[in-house]
Protein backbone atom coordinates (compact mmCIF):
# COMPACT_ATOMS: atom_id res chain seq x y z
CA UNK A 1 0.00 0.00 0.00
CA UNK A 2 1.03 3.43 -1.08
CA UNK A 3 2.24 6.24 1.37
CA UNK A 4 -0.76 8.05 -0.30
CA UNK A 5 -3.12 5.26 0.56
CA UNK A 6 -2.31 5.27 4.11
CA UNK A 7 -2.29 8.94 4.36
CA UNK A 8 -6.05 8.91 2.97
CA UNK A 9 -7.49 6.29 4.70
CA UNK A 10 -5.98 8.32 7.56
CA UNK A 11 -8.22 11.31 6.93
CA UNK A 12 -11.23 9.84 7.92
CA UNK A 13 -10.20 8.67 11.57
CA UNK A 14 -8.57 12.14 11.83
CA UNK A 15 -11.94 13.57 11.17
CA UNK A 16 -14.43 11.45 13.02
CA UNK A 17 -11.98 11.88 15.95
CA UNK A 18 -12.36 15.83 15.24
CA UNK A 19 -16.35 15.20 15.49
CA UNK A 20 -16.39 13.36 18.82
CA UNK A 21 -14.51 16.46 20.16
CA UNK A 22 -16.62 18.93 19.33
CA UNK A 23 -19.70 16.34 20.36
CA UNK A 24 -18.47 16.53 23.31
CA UNK A 25 -17.91 19.99 23.80
CA UNK A 26 -21.23 20.24 22.41
CA UNK A 27 -23.24 17.74 24.73
CA UNK A 28 -21.54 19.20 28.32
CA UNK A 29 -22.55 23.07 27.32
CA UNK A 30 -26.05 21.50 26.88
CA UNK A 31 -25.89 19.88 30.14
CA UNK A 32 -24.49 22.87 32.13
CA UNK A 33 -27.43 25.02 30.48
CA UNK A 34 -29.75 22.45 32.07
CA UNK A 35 -28.16 23.09 35.41
CA UNK A 36 -28.48 26.45 34.97
CA UNK A 37 -32.56 26.45 33.92
CA UNK A 38 -32.69 24.25 37.25
CA UNK A 39 -31.22 26.16 39.29
CA UNK A 40 -32.87 29.43 37.64
CA UNK A 41 -35.99 28.30 37.93
CA UNK A 42 -35.49 27.65 41.89
CA UNK A 43 -33.82 31.24 42.38
CA UNK A 44 -37.27 32.97 40.29
CA UNK A 45 -39.64 30.79 42.57
CA UNK A 46 -37.67 32.33 45.67
CA UNK A 47 -37.98 35.79 44.00
CA UNK A 48 -41.54 35.47 44.24
CA UNK A 49 -42.30 33.78 47.59
CA UNK A 50 -39.95 37.04 48.62
CA UNK A 51 -42.16 39.48 47.06
CA UNK A 52 -44.93 38.34 49.24
CA UNK A 53 -43.12 37.83 52.28
CA UNK A 54 -40.57 40.25 52.40
CA UNK A 55 -40.41 40.99 56.29
CA UNK A 56 -40.41 37.76 57.08
CA UNK A 57 -37.75 36.67 54.38
CA UNK A 58 -35.09 39.27 56.17
CA UNK A 59 -35.84 38.11 59.96
CA UNK A 60 -35.66 34.27 59.15
CA UNK A 61 -31.94 35.55 56.98
CA UNK A 62 -30.94 37.38 60.04
CA UNK A 63 -30.50 33.39 61.66
CA UNK A 64 -28.17 32.58 59.41
CA UNK A 65 -24.49 32.43 60.22
CA UNK A 66 -23.05 34.97 57.57
CA UNK A 67 -19.69 34.44 58.69
CA UNK A 68 -19.69 31.36 57.82
CA UNK A 69 -21.31 31.87 54.19
CA UNK A 70 -19.05 34.20 53.52
CA UNK A 71 -15.98 31.15 54.57
CA UNK A 72 -18.19 29.08 52.27
CA UNK A 73 -17.81 31.33 49.43
CA UNK A 74 -13.81 32.32 49.59
CA UNK A 75 -13.55 27.94 49.57
CA UNK A 76 -15.20 28.02 46.78
CA UNK A 77 -13.58 30.93 44.55
CA UNK A 78 -10.48 29.65 45.67
CA UNK A 79 -11.35 25.79 44.58
CA UNK A 80 -12.38 27.49 41.15
CA UNK A 81 -8.39 28.63 41.22
CA UNK A 82 -7.00 25.40 42.06
CA UNK A 83 -9.07 24.05 39.27
CA UNK A 84 -7.86 26.14 37.06
CA UNK A 85 -4.38 25.50 37.87
CA UNK A 86 -4.69 21.63 37.89
CA UNK A 87 -6.05 21.91 33.74
CA UNK A 88 -3.17 24.65 32.66
CA UNK A 89 -0.74 22.08 34.34
CA UNK A 90 -1.82 19.05 32.96
CA UNK A 91 -1.76 21.46 29.46
CA UNK A 92 2.04 21.82 30.25
CA UNK A 93 2.58 18.20 30.75
CA UNK A 94 3.35 19.35 34.53
CA UNK A 95 1.20 15.69 35.62
CA UNK A 96 2.68 16.09 39.67
CA UNK A 97 1.44 19.54 39.42
CA UNK A 98 -2.00 19.14 37.96
CA UNK A 99 -2.57 16.04 40.63
CA UNK A 100 -1.66 18.49 43.32
CA UNK A 101 -3.58 21.08 42.03
CA UNK A 102 -6.64 18.84 41.81
CA UNK A 103 -6.34 17.33 45.68
CA UNK A 104 -6.28 20.57 46.97
CA UNK A 105 -9.32 21.29 44.71
CA UNK A 106 -10.84 18.14 46.35
CA UNK A 107 -9.42 19.00 49.97
CA UNK A 108 -11.13 22.31 49.79
CA UNK A 109 -14.39 20.76 48.51
CA UNK A 110 -14.49 18.86 51.69
CA UNK A 111 -13.78 22.05 54.04
CA UNK A 112 -16.80 23.60 51.95
CA UNK A 113 -18.93 20.38 53.40
CA UNK A 114 -17.61 20.64 56.80
CA UNK A 115 -18.82 24.50 57.19
CA UNK A 116 -22.17 23.24 55.63
CA UNK A 117 -22.35 20.54 58.03
CA UNK A 118 -21.86 22.31 61.08
CA UNK A 119 -24.36 25.19 59.99
CA UNK A 120 -27.04 22.73 59.61
CA UNK A 121 -26.27 20.86 62.88
CA UNK A 122 -26.72 24.38 64.54
CA UNK A 123 -30.64 24.73 62.82
CA UNK A 124 -30.79 21.20 63.45
CA UNK A 125 -30.39 21.98 67.24
CA UNK A 126 -32.94 24.49 66.98
CA UNK A 127 -35.32 22.21 65.75
CA UNK A 128 -35.28 24.20 62.27
CA UNK A 129 -35.04 21.96 59.03
CA UNK A 130 -37.28 20.26 57.25
CA UNK A 131 -40.41 18.21 58.60
CA UNK A 132 -39.78 19.40 62.40
CA UNK A 133 -42.90 20.81 64.12
CA UNK A 134 -40.92 24.05 64.64
CA UNK A 135 -40.23 24.68 61.21
CA UNK A 136 -44.01 24.43 60.22
CA UNK A 137 -45.14 26.19 63.69
CA UNK A 138 -42.87 29.51 62.49
CA UNK A 139 -44.68 32.47 60.64
CA UNK A 140 -45.92 31.31 57.21
CA UNK A 141 -42.72 33.49 55.48
CA UNK A 142 -39.73 32.41 57.69
CA UNK A 143 -41.31 28.48 57.02
CA UNK A 144 -40.87 29.11 53.18
CA UNK A 145 -37.79 30.93 53.62
CA UNK A 146 -35.94 28.07 55.40
CA UNK A 147 -37.87 25.46 53.89
CA UNK A 148 -36.39 27.35 50.26
CA UNK A 149 -32.80 26.97 52.15
CA UNK A 150 -32.48 23.40 53.10
CA UNK A 151 -33.77 22.88 49.47
CA UNK A 152 -31.59 24.63 46.80
CA UNK A 153 -28.03 24.37 49.73
CA UNK A 154 -28.88 20.80 49.60
CA UNK A 155 -29.14 20.45 46.41
CA UNK A 156 -25.78 22.13 45.85
CA UNK A 157 -23.96 20.63 48.30
CA UNK A 158 -25.11 17.22 46.33
CA UNK A 159 -23.73 19.02 42.88
CA UNK A 160 -20.53 19.26 45.35
CA UNK A 161 -20.53 15.42 46.07
CA UNK A 162 -20.88 14.70 42.81
CA UNK A 163 -17.88 17.29 41.69
CA UNK A 164 -16.18 15.73 43.69
CA UNK A 165 -16.74 11.83 42.67
CA UNK A 166 -15.78 13.07 39.56
CA UNK A 167 -12.57 14.51 40.67
CA UNK A 168 -11.72 11.30 42.27
CA UNK A 169 -12.46 9.15 39.07
CA UNK A 170 -10.32 12.10 36.79
CA UNK A 171 -7.14 12.06 39.67
CA UNK A 172 -7.07 8.30 39.22
CA UNK A 173 -7.19 8.52 35.19
CA UNK A 174 -4.31 11.10 35.39
CA UNK A 175 -2.18 8.67 37.69
CA UNK A 176 -2.85 5.81 34.90
CA UNK A 177 -2.01 8.34 32.46
CA UNK A 178 -5.58 7.70 30.80
CA UNK A 179 -5.95 11.50 30.68
CA UNK A 180 -2.80 13.63 30.09
CA UNK A 181 -1.32 16.75 27.98
CA UNK A 182 -2.28 15.32 24.54
CA UNK A 183 -5.91 14.38 26.56
CA UNK A 184 -7.42 16.58 28.99
CA UNK A 185 -10.53 17.23 27.91
CA UNK A 186 -12.27 14.92 30.76
CA UNK A 187 -10.21 17.43 33.32
CA UNK A 188 -11.21 20.29 31.13
CA UNK A 189 -14.92 19.59 31.29
CA UNK A 190 -14.82 18.59 35.39
CA UNK A 191 -13.31 22.10 35.62
CA UNK A 192 -16.30 23.32 34.27
CA UNK A 193 -19.06 22.12 36.00
CA UNK A 194 -16.79 22.74 38.79
CA UNK A 195 -17.06 26.41 38.16
CA UNK A 196 -20.59 26.21 37.26
CA UNK A 197 -21.42 24.88 40.75
CA UNK A 198 -19.56 27.87 42.40
CA UNK A 199 -21.09 30.48 40.33
CA UNK A 200 -24.38 29.01 41.39
CA UNK A 201 -23.27 29.61 45.06
CA UNK A 202 -22.03 33.01 44.29
CA UNK A 203 -25.75 33.46 43.66
CA UNK A 204 -27.09 31.38 46.90
CA UNK A 205 -25.23 33.73 49.36
CA UNK A 206 -26.51 37.08 48.57
CA UNK A 207 -30.26 35.31 48.15
CA UNK A 208 -30.31 33.80 51.82
CA UNK A 209 -27.41 35.35 53.83
CA UNK A 210 -26.96 38.98 52.71
CA UNK A 211 -30.92 39.78 52.30
CA UNK A 212 -31.05 41.05 55.59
Amino acid sequence: MSADSVHALGEPHKHVVHIDDEGSKTGMWLFLFTELLLFGGLFLIYGVYRSMHEPSFHHAAAELNVAMGVTNTIVLLTSSLTMVMSVSALQRNQVGRSMGFLIATLLLSAVFLVIKYFEWSAKYSHGIFPGNDHLAELPAGEGLFFSLYFMMTGLHGVHVVIGMAVMLLVLAKIRSGSVAAGNFRMLEYTGLYWHLVDLIWIFLLPLFYLTT
